[in-house]
């Protein structure tokens, strides 16, 4: 029998009858400005209830959130449960619509047009593209923080993680440098959560796509050592479609910056908040390789899975979900579940056990995750070398993070050097 979806609004209990009334599934949980105050505290509650739950996404779509670690894990590679939006039971909601021309990429993607678009681009993220990028990343790293040596203070967002990180991305995609504060304005402002972000949102995605499709045309008359011009010799030879070549720029833009932005600022934070582990990285006992898996586990840039749609009601820990139901799985709550991580709110790197699920699992497992690992080294690596003093500038409980579901980011990191 098929399932039938449910509302956002449980409905009120009782009838005519005046009997008592059953009781009820759960009130949904909503994803809104409290969840966000504390994603980890929230996720945990969630957690204790059960491992699926009926939720409300900030736009008041229903959706079904899987918070526990095993469910997570099974999902994540489960090929029942689609990218692909022409599976969803209901259209443009839950965050999940952009323009055509910018849709056409691997994370709307399943089966053999999810194979043939990730090969074309897994090429640019492997550990032998990495291995060669990283002398660049050094180079950008060390260069930043000499514009911050002289003034005491820095700002690791500001200073460090955004810049190198958008630099290294349009490095790959071959963006020009007087264009590249401009990918970044429209990046920050397509991860707003303020009250005028859905005009500012369109106002970037239309930005962004015209300018991403004057550099095609300029990669196309010029063609460089460059992702985009590789790609482009991939639609001359009928392997994507120019439609795939532009969403694929935006989906690497977007995804490559802020991850990476999320993950150098929480690895500071852990480390300088964590003085034992900090010592430990300096002493060279602990390696900043096992730090990095740690902070992906503990906090992860991204709390959520690209939403998924089932192609079959299934059955998930006991709880039923229809066919075409927005379907969240939760990086970050089933990091910190404690049927797989001992202790799981405890930042420890040397801490044995299942491997996190920061990047996912199966088919779509992060293309990036190798680039994301080396900058967030090599970045740290040079920041704790270039500066032994290194200290928090400010009380940890007054820094602020993103209101985003997409994106786990301090908004800044003010530390004196």
């Amino acid at each position: 029998m098929a399932v039938e979806p449910f509302t956002a609004d449980p409905g009120r209990p009782g009838g005519a009858t005046g009997r008592r009334p059953c009781p009820g599934p759960p009130a949904p949980a909503h994803l809104d400005e409290d969840f966000l105050a504390d994603p980890h505290g929230a996720c945990a509650a969630l957690r204790g209830r059960g491992a699926v739950h009926r939720a409300v996404a900030p736009d008041a779509a229903p959706v079904w959130l899987i918070t526990g670690y095993e469910q997570v894990r099974a999902a994540a590679a489960d090929t029942r449960l689609a990218l692909d939006k022409r599976h969803a039971r209901s259209r443009g909601t839950a965050g999940d619509s952009l323009p055509p021309e910018l849709d056409a990429h691997l994370l709307n993607a399943d089966g053999a047009d999810h194979a043939r678009l990730r090969r074309l681009v897994a090429p640019a993220f492997g550990p032998r593209r990495t291995d060669l990028l990283r002398g660049r990343i050094r180079q950008t790293a060390d260069s930043l923080l000499d514009r911050v040596e002289s003034r005491g203070r820095a700002d690791v967002v500001a200073d460090l993680a955004a810049p190198l990180s958008i630099t290294v991305i349009c490095d790959l995609l071959g963006v020009p440098a007087d264009r590249r504060v401009d990918f970044r304005a429209w990046t920050d402002t397509l991860l707003s959560p303020d009250p005028g972000a859905p005009r500012r949102s369109r106002e970037a995605m239309r930005a962004m796509h015209g300018f991403l499709t004057e550099l095609i045309a300029l990669k196309r008359a010029a063609p460089a050592d460059d992702l985009l011009s590789e790609l482009l010799g991939a639609v001359r030879d009928g392997q994507a479609a120019e439609r795939e070549l532009l969403a694929t720029a935006f989906l690497v833009l977007f995804a490559g910056y802020h991850n990476t932005v999320g993950l150098v600022s929480s690895t500071v934070l852990a480390l300088l908040t964590h003085p034992r582990q900090l010592a430990a990285v300096r002493a060279g006992s602990l390696g900043l390789g096992a730090v990095t898996e740690e902070v992906l586990r503990w906090n992860p840039p991204a709390m959520l899975a690209v939403r998924r749609f089932p192609t079959e009601d299934l059955d998930v820990a006991g709880t039923r979900i229809g066919a075409g139901d927005r379907v969240w799985l939760s990086w970050a709550a089933a990091n910190r579940d404690p049927g797989a991580f001992p202790d799981p709110d405890t930042f420890d790197p040397a801490r044995q056990g299942p491997p996190h699920l920061a990047f996912g699992r199966g088919p779509h497992f992060c293309v990036g995750a190798a680039l994301a690992r080396a900058e967030n080294e090599i970045a740290v690596g040079a920041l704790l070398r270039r500066f032994p003093r290194l200290a928090l500038d400010a009380e940890p409980e007054r820094l602020t993070w993103r209101r985003s579901l997409r994106s786990r980011c301090l908004t800044a990191l003010p530390v004196s050097v």
